[in-house]
């Protein structure tokens, strides 16, 4: 019998954090949720807490944890409900905690993060937003309490599978001559330019294979989604932007590759399910069941490949000029995007008008190297201001 792995789950009302706990109800030998946490799904996490008895239930906003402990406190459940940041960073590094599910959507999910890290736990990161904005901290952090990393965004849990077992962060070493990052291509992938004018928040939310969150979902309509995954994969896997190519792959079956100096290319195939790479984290090493439907090659009968079109998708090519740029320049590029997809969500920024925004706040906020995690939330902070004043001169709400 396996150890029974104890578990953290930050987000557990999230796309991410639902499919995590899918697993793990499939394997109740192998795991025990210790903690879960939400921002303001009262609802959801009320009914995560009756199926699955956490000792801590976190949720980051006051009133909500209020009106959670009134439902808690009704059904008898034995669970302590806590709030704020300093409660989510808390239960990410508790001493019976073995692995925590890094799953919380945008900025808000950095500090418990790092601060799983700093407690040298398995983190299994699924927050792009934690390696795009403080990479070299959170690394460094990585390696310095013996923690243990292991992605959850499909494409790099695929290439991390398609590399060596022992790879060592060095490409050259292992053989590889670059990294090749699939992309879908989102719902606007051959939608005439001229009707982006007019693009909806549900229209931009409709995603032709994948299952998430709105944001998520806007970020993967302007490919916005794509450029953090580069930026991400830079840290992962200490590839260069010139060693990390972006391919068009409208299945989302090929979900990423490695190509090596031999000409070998290895692939991880699957359906486009996220229960596959979360359950390839939590039994890691062992494969365990995910309740994922088995890849039927005969029915998807192709598999297409294309160039990213940068006029369609700029947020790809302000990405890599990002990356390329260094220092806090990821992080403001992040804060901006936040800024515009939420103003976009709300409908006060044109669909059209998010690309430019970041652009304009790129320009106008300088980068400076970062050395201290105060340095990235000040970027962070100064470009949300820079995006509000970006929307006033430009006459947006």
């Amino acid at each position: 019998m396996p150890k029974i792995q104890t578990i953290t789950v930050l987000g557990s009302t999230g796309t991410i954090g639902m499919n995590t706990l899918d697993v793990i109800a499939r394997h109740p030998d192998r795991f025990r949720v210790v903690a879960l946490t939400a921002n303001r799904q009262v609802g959801r996490l009320f009914e995560q807490c009756q199926r699955f008895h956490p000792d801590y239930a976190v949720m980051l906003d006051a009133d909500c944890a209020e009106e959670l402990r009134g439902k808690i406190k009704q059904s008898a459940l034995d669970v302590e409900v806590l709030s704020g940041i300093e409660a989510l960073e808390w239960v990410a590094s508790l001493p019976q905690v073995d692995s925590v599910m890094a799953a919380i959507v945008g900025s808000a999910g950095l500090r418990p993060s790092l601060a799983a890290a700093k407690a040298g736990k398995r983190i299994l990161l699924a927050n792009k937003e934690t390696l795009v904005m403080s990479g070299s901290i959170f690394m460094d952090a990585v390696r310095q309490n013996n923690a243990s990393l292991l992605p959850i965004d499909s494409e790099h849990n695929a290439i991390y599978q398609s590399l060596p077992s022992d790879f060592s962060s060095n490409l050259e070493v292992s053989g590889v001559k670059r990294i090749l990052l699939t992309a879908s291509g989102g719902p606007f992938r051959t939608v005439p330019l001229t009707d982006l004018d007019n693009v909806t928040p549900q229209q931009a939310c409709t995603h032709p294979n994948w299952v998430m969150g709105r944001k998520i979902s806007v970020d993967s309509a302007t490919m916005m989604n794509k450029g953090l995954e580069v930026i991400e994969a830079h840290w992962l896997f200490n590839a260069e932007a010139d060693q990390i190519q972006v391919v068009i792959h409208p299945q989302s079956v090929i979900h990423s590759m490695v190509e090596y100096v031999d000409g070998s290319v290895l692939a991880q195939l699957g359906n486009p399910d996220m229960r596959t790479p979360i359950a390839y984290a939590l039994g890691f090493p062992e494969r365990i069941d995910a309740g994922v439907s088995s890849l039927d090659l005969f029915k998807i009968g192709r598999l297409d490949f294309e160039a990213p079109d940068t006029v369609r998708f700029p947020c790809l090519d302000l990405a890599y000029q990002a990356l390329r740029q260094g220092g806090t320049a990821p992080a403001i590029l992040n804060a901006a995007n936040e800024v515009a997809v939420d103003a976009f969500l709300e409908y006060r920024l044109p669909f059209k008008a998010i690309p430019a925004m970041i652009a304009g706040v790129l320009e106008s906020d300088a980068s400076i190297p970062v050395g201290r995690l105060e340095d990235v939330l000040e970027a962070d902070a100064k470009a949300r201001e820079s995006a509000r004043e970006w929307m006033r001169a430009m006459g947006h709400r």
